[in-house]
């Protein structure tokens, strides 16, 4: 195989590799760094003998995920304050791939939304690689256990425990398009109106703010819970917005999120958990290492 056709297959299989690895990471960047590694390895490799492309480049780029992912996990327990993933434009969720129906896509994007990434944070690598195989790309078991080079029964029982564990974690937020801008519209106006009651009408009365600045913008250190704490606190940060302000409605991370700008840069990123039409979790990303994708 010639390196154009090397090239050609890699890029046609590249928005999947991306996909595994972001779902591994929960960091764009990271995900990037995994791709290009395994970029190299498939460039250098005797290609010839491969069989089957896609088994072997999923292969490579799972392991490198865990790789990166076991030394990622250390710093992360630094890390100053909450932290959420970093946020990931999903208007296209997989290039290259049919257009999913609802049901495909509700599937498709409820594994890469925050709250499923932040219960994954507490999976092993090796959980991790199985849940994100086997249910956000429906790998058969059998796949599963020659990607980790471990047995169908040891796979099984990986994910086996992952699943628990993200059920039992796992908000259940709603994940209708139309629903989350509609309600995250009417939080904009109430919250940038200085409009208390009107928050405090669409929080639920346990909600709760995380945010992630990584200690290098200002948000809260500790999770803001109840609804009359969230409602105070947002109405007081959005007094103090700059004049180059600029809000806007995207898609990121299977749902609809407030993307705030000042002259042009990413500065924040808003998306809310709702569910029953009140929102439950806000994420607050201020984190510029974690926005620059979004300039992209």
């Amino acid at each position: 195989m010639s390196i154009d056709s090397a090239t050609e297959v890699f890029e046609a299989h590249r928005p999947l590799l991306h996909g595994v690895a972001y779902r591994m990471l929960g960091r764009v960047a990271d995900a990037e760094d995994v791709v290009q590694d395994a970029w190299l390895r498939w460039a250098t490799a005797d290609r010839n003998a491969v069989r089957a492309p896609r088994a072997y480049l999923v292969r490579i780029t799972t392991r490198l995920a865990v790789d990166r992912l076991r030394q990622v996990q250390s710093r992360r327990e630094s890390y100053v304050g909450p932290w959420l993933p970093e946020p990931l434009a999903t208007d296209v969720l997989a290039p290259g791939r049919p257009a999913p129906d609802t049901a495909e896509r509700t599937e498709f994007a409820e594994t890469v939304t925050f709250a499923v990434l932040v219960v994954m944070e507490a999976l092993s690598p090796l959980e991790r690689a199985v849940f994100v195989l086997r249910e956000a790309f429906g790998y058969p078991y059998a796949e599963i256990a020659a990607v980790l080079q471990r047995s169908e029964a040891a796979v099984r029982q990986l994910a086996g425990r992952a699943r628990r564990h993200v059920e039992e974690r796992r908000p259940r937020f709603d994940v209708d398009p139309d629903r989350q801008r509609e309600v995250t519209e009417r939080f904009l106006s109430a919250a940038a109106g200085g409009d208390l009651a009107g928050l405090l009408d669409l929080l639920a009365a346990d909600a709760r703010l995380v945010g992630d600045s990584g200690g290098k913008a200002k948000a809260p250190l500790r999770t803001i819970e109840s609804a009359d704490k969230v409602a105070r606190f947002l109405i007081g940060i959005l007094r103090t917005v700059p004049a180059a302000l600029e809000l806007r409605f995207v898609e990121l991370n299977g749902g609809a999120a407030l993307l705030a700008l000042v002259d042009g840069t990413p500065d924040t990123v808003f998306q809310l958990g709702i569910r029953d039409g009140r929102v439950h979790t806000v994420y607050v990303v201020r984190n510029p290492d974690k926005l620059g994708s979004l300039a992209r």
